[in-house]
């Protein structure tokens, strides 16, 4: 038990209370530069970029795992506390529940104020695709998606590998692999010129390692919003007829669900670095979405944290 406190019930409380820190190094930044020097290299060395991709994708666990695993154990040889302390900080950074809290609560903020142009601007910050002629409308539905993605995406996956992680004995190098994928696919998944080539290894593991947390997470979310008082069961309706509705095999599940429980339609097309990609649309019209969709979506997202945070627990001590 003592090492699930310290090593899965921790870095969730601390990622509630404090978020991404600021005043300390972020690791997915580091991975980032790392996956941009990387993606620099192979463009520039003329390999074909299909298999380019995979070599993205294998150099960049190899470093950043390899090199997170050093750091440990260098640690580890002048303090075990010390190298807890570490290990505790990288697990509470891979997790993004109030960093998503804060950014999209700018959306809900700006929409009150009728502040049209911030909150589109607030809004580019958490999603890929160009928000400058949203309505305010697709503005709502936008940030109410992007919440619900991530909230498989930021904190149950994490959650999922850091427990699967502690089971096996490395939860950081299993979450770290997770969020390595995550972050290539969200730098070069792109179904565009550019990126169709060389994301295609990094979009194919993020769908791989995303599979059954998105289906896992989307209960648990599904069971937050009857936990909340939701429509349990239009939302257990919309994600058994909706959860396909999408070109991932796993983003429609969590956007199926809060369509459901909140009773609006999310989805459609959407505009992508200046290339309209189509997406079916998600729940039913029953009623117009606002900003107060938003502050829902978050509720979700925390009660779903607790519920699988609990099962896990579980899991994990029996």
């Amino acid at each position: 038990m003592e090492i699930i406190l310290i090593f899965l019930i921790i870095p969730v409380i601390l990622d509630i209370l404090f978020g991404d820190p600021e005043n300390f190094p972020h690791p997915i930044i580091y991975v980032g530069k790392i996956i941009s020097k990387y993606e620099e290299w192979i463009r520039k060395s003329n390999i074909n970029l299909k298999l380019g991709g995979f070599l993205l994708l294998v150099l960049t666990m190899v470093t950043v795992i390899g090199g997170i695993s050093l750091i440990i154990i260098l640690l580890s040889k002048v303090s075990v506390i010390l190298g807890s302390v570490a290990s505790v900080y990288l697990l509470y950074t891979s997790l993004a529940s109030k960093c998503l809290d804060i950014e999209a609560k700018k959306v809900y903020s700006s929409l009150l104020n009728e502040d049209i142009e911030t909150s589109r601007l607030k809004l580019s910050y958490l999603v890929g695709r160009d928000t400058t002629e949203l309505t305010r409308e697709e503005v709502i539905k936008g940030a109410i998606e992007t919440v619900s993605e991530n909230t498989i995406d930021g904190i149950l996956a994490p959650l999922t590998f850091i427990a699967a992680g502690l089971y096996f004995g490395y939860p950081v190098q299993f979450v770290f692999f997770y969020k390595i994928t995550n972050t290539l696919d969200s730098m070069v998944g792109y179904q565009n010129e550019k990126y169709i080539k060389l994301g295609f290894a990094s979009a194919k593991l993020d769908d791989l390692v995303n599979y059954i947390p998105a289906r896992i997470g989307s209960v648990c979310m599904l069971l937050g919003g009857l936990f909340l008082n939701m429509d349990f069961k239009n939302g257990f309706k919309i994600l058994k007829r909706d959860r396909k509705n999408h070109k991932s095999p796993n983003c429609a599940y969590p956007e199926s669900v809060v369509a459901g429980l909140l009773n609006i339609r999310l989805g459609g097309t959407h505009t992508y670095f200046g290339e309209e990609v189509y997406k079916p649309t998600i729940g039913d019209e029953n009623r117009a979405v606002r900003p107060r969709d938003i502050i829902d979506t978050i509720k979700i997202m925390y009660a779903s944290e607790m519920i699988l945070l609990v099962i896990l627990i579980l899991i994990l001590i029996y």
